[in-house]
């Protein structure tokens, strides 16, 4: 059963799951994208005292506190028990184009030299993660969502400004990608 698990999936199961979670969550009237639940943590934690945007009933978000809690404890049960040790298989391009930028590949799905324990003692990583998360929070705010709620709750409701917001987050990632990234690596 295990080795199911560590198997391989094929992209359409995540692609049926998500229509059908979409689907349930349309009929029951609500909506999913995770960047609301930062709004419901600060409800939460008092926030709505001293800003109006958090003043609102949180309660009726608990079950998308939920999901980014079982999201979590899902994350960690599939990379301490179900992951596959066999190195990730890159094609040798994006191989190259990690050399460009002086990333070396290690086989890892993240790599060492930005996202691990050693790599927070390094202050141009610390400044990147400060500034890139800064960047998503301002950006999922003035956007009214993030990539989730937008890509896939917003256009499965058809909603123009969710079309118009995840354009812009594919000319945000390509700049990101061929002007900024190297530019910082």
């Amino acid at each position: 059963m295990i080795e199911f698990f560590q198997s391989t999936w094929p992209s359409y199961f995540s692609g049926f799951m998500i229509v059908v979670i979409m689907l349930i969550l349309i009929f029951s009237g609500k909506t999913f994208g995770f960047s609301s639940n930062l709004r419901t943590i600060c409800t939460i934690v008092g926030a709505g005292k001293h800003v109006d945007f958090f003043k609102f009933d949180w309660k009726a978000q608990r079950w998308n506190l939920l999901f980014l809690l079982g999201s979590i404890i899902g994350g960690f049960i599939a990379t301490q028990f179900l992951n596959n040790p066999e190195p990730l298989q890159l094609a040798e391009s994006t191989i190259r184009d990690l050399q460009k930028l002086n990333i070396k590949f290690n086989g890892n799905l993240n790599p060492d030299q930005l996202f691990s324990l050693h790599a927070l003692t390094q202050p141009k990583n610390i400044f990147i993660l400060f500034i890139g998360g800064l960047l998503v929070g301002f950006g999922a705010r003035y956007a009214g969502g993030c990539t989730s709620g937008h890509a896939i709750s917003g256009l499965s409701n058809l909603q123009i400004p969710s079309l118009l917001a995840v354009i812009g987050f594919f000319i945000g990632g390509l700049m990101m990608t061929y002007l900024f990234m190297p530019f910082i690596f």
